[in-house]
């Protein structure tokens, strides 16, 4: 098995803003790639599936993408300036932005500060400034953890020091996200905890007991509420109830396979008129299939793939532990993500209103994961010629 060598670090260096040091390797320059051209891709397809929704309810065929235009702006901007900042300066921030997350997450569930929009709860803000906290936090607990776990690798097998106050945080995050609720958010903060505990060694016997736990968990919630059970019924066969839960998987999987191999057309979709909702946001994915078929949803999909492989690449060749554990938990954050939204577009997952990275329209998710790349890009342009791990 490959593990991560145990060797504790330092404490924390003191370190300037400013241009990194490192060089700019094709690692680096492949992320940023791939990130662009998803972003590409993003903003052509939320201009094409939002132009119906936007005539009809703000009496604008533009109104979605101008504003997707400002967030994407705002998030290059993010992403420029978190790829100039030496990802270790961060370790001095985890703790904070941990705790102003999960602040956040509790100011979301008081009456009258939260925001509730087709029956849940996660927004803050007013009018067409809002945000969703639970986007944030995410990389909040990616921070916490990647930063207790690498001064603590000499002791990563005293489980009271290391996996005990990574499952407490973990658990108040997800508690709170399941208060919204929020299972699609709940099951992706899960996948990133588990894959950051499972590369930094931790012993697996604790940690099969702790999958399996989560996995009965994740079961139990999900036809715990009567609307879940619906969700997964709908799922399972969707034909049963045609007219209401498995309205939206029925019309996804028609506007998917009506894009045959070529697809219909760019702006030509015909699922986008009132037929598929949410189009723009969680079901974009459907949108491509149907516009620029097989082929244009594969290579959506590989531009997926190759930035989970080069977020693979950069974890190992990060130039110390929290910056393999940093890469590791960000990679595993969109490639969860990603494979989420697919999975529910495609008929695969139950629905869980989880955005696709990059793609979907949407202002938090744009700004988080253009924040949490510009830290991976910091650590992939630092990146070492040797890995980090031993076997």
């Amino acid at each position: 098995m490959t593990v991560l060598t145990t060797r504790p670090e330092r404490s924390r260096p003191r370190l300037r803003l400013g241009r990194p040091s490192g060089r700019r390797t094709g690692v680096f320059l492949g992320l940023l790639t791939v990130v662009l051209l998803l972003c590409v891709v993003g903003l052509v397809m939320v201009m094409s599936a939002s132009s119906v929704v936007g005539l009809y309810q703000f009496g604008s065929s533009w109104y979605f993408v101008k504003r997707q235009v400002i967030w994407l702006a705002v998030g290059l901007v993010v992403l420029v300036v978190t790829m100039r900042i030496d990802y270790r300066l961060w370790r001095r921030l985890a703790s904070p932005l941990l705790l102003g997350s999960i602040v956040a997450l509790g100011l979301v569930l008081v009456p009258g500060i939260g925001v509730s929009v087709y029956g849940s709860t996660r927004w803050l803000g007013a009018g067409p400034i809002q945000i969703q906290p639970s986007e944030f936090a995410k990389l909040g607990l990616i921070l916490f953890i990647a930063d207790l776990l690498a001064r603590r690798a000499h002791r990563i097998g005293h489980l009271r020091l290391t996996l005990q106050p990574v499952l407490i945080m973990a658990g108040i995050v997800c508690a709170l996200l399941m208060l919204q609720p929020n299972l699609g958010t709940t099951m992706v903060t899960g996948a990133i905890v588990g894959a950051m505990l499972l590369v930094s060694g931790m012993p697996l016997l604790p940690l099969a007991g702790i999958s399996m736990g989560a996995a009965v968990t994740a079961v139990g919630l999900a036809l715990a509420a009567p609307y879940r059970r619906a969700r997964v019924s709908g799922f399972l066969d969707p034909w049963a109830d045609p007219r209401g839960e498995g309205y939206q998987t029925i019309q996804s999987l028609i506007g998917t396979a009506q894009g045959g191999w070529l697809g219909v057309g760019l702006g030509a979709s015909r699922s986008k008129w009132g037929f598929l909702p949410f189009a723009h946001t969680d079901f974009v994915f459907a949108i491509i299939a149907e516009e620029t078929g097989l082929l244009g949803a594969s290579a959506v999909v590989l531009l997926v793939m190759a930035l989970c492989w080069l977020g693979v690449a950069a974890a190992l060749r990060a130039p110390d532990r929290f910056g393999t554990l940093l890469a590791v938990g960000i990679t595993t954050w969109l490639a969860a993500q990603a494979f989420v939204n697919i999975g529910a577009v495609v008929g695969i997952l139950p629905i869980t209103g989880v955005p696709l990275p990059f793609v979907s329209f949407g202002g938090s998710s744009m700004l988080s994961t253009m924040a949490a790349t510009g830290i991976l890009l910091n650590v992939a342009r630092q990146a070492r010629g040797g890995a980090t791990l031993e076997r």
